[in-house]
């Protein structure tokens, strides 16, 4: 694991702890019984109760749009230059999506039950896995386990966690309660097994945002492709695509990298590859005049690319 890989996982790992957290500890939930937010402990009103229309109005405007406005333009700048970000470094499902990968191809040599082929057992990044059929068991105690979790979390940011989680405990849940904790488990059981690279895609209107935000942007960060040593890529196995949680072709042109994450497993898989040869991987982060050499060439274009822009290469690629 490189430091890149290291750093993400930092990331992942103590978001993923905040969204479970966040209800308990009162950071940030919606309290239905006393009808508004909670944050950071404190009641988030919209003040308009014995104040006048003036004063209402300066209230939801400071309260309501101006964080909500501050959020969305957060968002669509860090979209506009690092794409889903989002996703691929804080998402707590994109945590359970690449947890479940990882299982599922201990048990079967594949990452979805969709996928045709199982993946080579040894790779030539250094990835070795030979499948067992016993992880089964693995896999599905992660996708019970992930399920409930995440149905009792969603709760907890509608009514107050103390009271869910220790109805949960006592197994003295509210007939709503247990509905709604049974239900979520199941349908979330049954995307985490069936579906969840398909919501991720297409399904997730963060995610779905955030490339088309990326897409308008040509020198948004983008995975670039070293083409003047293509010829490199003749005796590998394809390790840069196995790594890839999102199941892409990371060597595409950016319009086929619609739904890249930005979590850089390619690269580290392409950098292995390369490594006992002395030199660097063909896969490398690009922005700025350097990310025109993905993007334009959506349109058939062949931009003027720096010949910094790939490590070890000493002319224009092309």
């Amino acid at each position: 694991m490189n430091r890149v890989q290291r750093q993400r996982l930092a990331w992942r790992s103590a978001f993923f702890i905040l969204f479970v957290l966040a209800p308990p500890l009162d950071i940030f939930r919606l309290d239905l019984i006393q009808g508004n937010f909670i944050i950071f402990g404190m009641p988030w009103t919209l003040g308009v109760h014995d104040v006048g229309s003036l004063q209402a109005s300066i209230n939801i405007t400071l309260r309501v749009f101006v964080p909500l406005f501050a959020l969305i333009g957060f968002g669509i700048w860090l979209s506009w230059r690092y794409g889903r970000l989002y996703c691929g470094w804080l998402c707590p499902h994109f945590s359970v999506v690449e947890a479940i990968n990882s299982l599922m191809r201990r048990a079967s040599g594949k990452v979805s039950f969709w996928q045709r082929e199982p993946m080579p057992e040894v790779q030539r990044d250094g990835v070795e896995v030979h499948p067992n059929k016993a992880a089964w068991l693995l896999v599905v105690l992660a996708v019970a386990g992930f399920s409930l979790l995440w149905a009792v979390t969603f709760l907890t940011y509608l009514l107050p966690p103390a009271e869910v989680w220790g109805n949960l405990v006592t197994g003295e849940l509210s007939r709503n309660q247990f509905i709604f904790i049974t239900a979520a488990t199941l349908l979330l059981a049954i995307e985490f097994s069936f579906a969840r690279h398909l919501f991720c895609r297409y399904g997730c209107a963060v995610g779905l945002f955030q490339s088309l935000v990326w897409m308008a942007n040509r020198k948004a960060l983008v995975v670039g492709f070293d083409r003047r040593r293509a010829t490199a890529c003749a005796g590998c196995d394809a390790s840069c695509e196995h790594a890839c949680p999102m199941r892409l072709q990371p060597r595409q042109i950016k319009r086929k990298m619609f739904t890249c994450t930005q979590c850089q497993q390619c690269v580290q898989a392409c950098e292995r590859v390369n490594r006992p040869n002395g030199q660097p991987g063909l896969l490398t982060m690009l922005e700025g005049q350097c990310a025109l050499d993905v993007s334009e060439r959506d349109f058939g274009r062949r931009p003027d690319v720096p010949a910094s822009c790939f490590p070890g290469t000493s002319k224009q690629g092309r």
